[in-house]
């Protein structure tokens, strides 16, 4: 059987999702954007994957953020959605936002990690192969390396924009004081940071801790959020114990002993929270961090389409009354 030329939703822009401006910049980020770090790999079907990354544009979702190691295997992310973008999303390229980042373990040897200028070249050059793609729409410095000089790793960022093969450079996981110096470069070279991406939700509250939100908007770049969801904590996947099927079960990133008791009270008091607002935890959770404007983006995963529209439905109700924000605070502090 042929399956069938894909067509995206012509009210794909009707569609109720809202965009935010990254920064000091032209661009427009959805409000959630969809990540491929798990659930689009070798391990995975393309048909799956073909069918989430369909209904994500349909829905209106033009941000895809990718990695060179995810997976899993490392790698295998960014061939997948290489295959989508030959056989569905070319003739949308122009309306994709897709970002890609080097700076983990990748290959072996001593230039397939960190933040050489030769790792960094050699990396996009490679994603680029592997997702059939001229250029990406942003270029993240994946993490900070501390061995290698900050000089050398902006350099490389700021030479990859000007070879065309990346139209903006962001910034994934600094600490403060060498964001602050990475900012300071990049924008002296004319090449200011479009992005700054880190890990934020109700249990890791270390962006706004450090100032890190605050940063990001006084050197002109948007803020993205990463597992929002805190590797699937924030849903009610947990909320009677570790399921078989769940991510926890499967032996993934996230471990058992992630789920304390501490954490279990966390979680059904929170869970109460939403369902008084009439949401799940787990769109409570994401509704809670597009509360703030200085979040520009937040980055879900999305195991099946209906996960997806699940998480979709957080963009319905992202205001908080004063009480709700306290007991929340007052939740988290137990």
């Amino acid at each position: 059987m042929i399956e069938p030329l894909y067509q995206a939703a012509e009210n794909r822009y009707l569609s109720g999702m809202k965009y935010r401006r990254a920064g000091h910049s032209g661009i427009l980020l959805p409000e959630i954007s969809l990540g491929l770090w798990h659930n689009f790999g070798d391990v995975d079907t393309l048909a799956g994957s073909k069918r989430k990354l369909h209904h994500a544009f349909d829905c209106g979702i033009t941000h895809f953020d990718l990695a060179n190691n995810y997976g899993p295997s490392e790698g295998s992310a960014e061939k997948t959605f290489g295959q989508v973008m030959k056989s569905s999303f070319a003739p949308y390229r122009d309306e994709l936002f897709i970002s890609t980042k080097a700076g983990h373990d990748m290959w072996p040897g001593p230039y397939g990690t960190w933040g050489s200028r030769k790792s960094l070249m050699a990396s996009l050059d490679q994603s680029l192969r592997r997702m059939n793609l001229e250029y990406v729409d942003v270029f993240y410095s994946h993490r900070y390396d501390p061995d290698t000089p900050l000089e050398e790793t902006m350099q490389a960022l700021v030479d990859i924009v000007r070879q065309g093969k990346a139209l903006y450079v962001g910034l994934s996981k600094y600490p403060y004081e060498a964001a602050c110096r990475a900012y300071q470069y990049l924008r002296e070279h004319d090449v200011p940071c479009l992005l700054y991406q880190g890990r934020y939700n109700l249990f890791n509250l270390a962006p706004a801790e450090e100032h890190i939100l605050e940063q990001a908007r006084e050197n002109g770049a948007g803020f993205i959020a990463f597992s929002p969801l805190a590797q699937g904590l924030l849903t009610n996947r947990y909320l009677n114990g570790i399921p078989e099927d769940s991510r926890i079960a499967r032996g993934g990133f996230l471990k058992s002993s992630a789920l304390t008791p501490e954490v279990l009270t966390r979680i059904r008091t929170l869970n109460d929270i939403a369902l008084r607002r009439g949401q799940t935890l787990a769109e409570m959770a994401l509704a809670w961090l597009l509360k703030d404007e200085l979040v520009t983006s937040v980055i879900v995963g999305a195991s099946s389409v209906e996960q997806l529209d699940d998480n979709l439905k957080a963009l319905q109700n992202t205001d908080f009354s004063e009480e709700e924000l306290k007991e929340i605070d007052e939740a988290l502090s137990k």
